[in-house]
């Protein structure tokens, strides 16, 4: 019987944050199979695709105090 998605996060949540870190690093390295040329040009058609939103004015864009606030809040729990 194989356990779903969710019963394996529940698992990973209670790892201590050393055995976290390890796990996070070995699921990204296996990735998706891509090849580095093709994670690069995904890369670059984002960016490109971003760049041309900003220039376009069609970007939603906030100031750094705006993400600057909730952050800190988070981080002071």
């Amino acid at each position: 019987m194989s356990r779903s998605a969710a019963e394996v996060l529940e698992d990973v949540r209670r790892l201590p944050p050393g055995d976290l870190d390890w796990l996070i690093g070995e699921l990204l390295q296996t990735g998706d199979g891509s090849s580095d040329a093709e994670i690069d040009a995904s890369w670059k058609t984002e960016v490109e695709r971003r760049v041309a939103e900003s220039d376009a004015g069609a970007a939603v864009t906030c100031s750094w105090e705006e993400v600057e606030a909730p952050l800190r809040a988070r981080l002071a729990r």
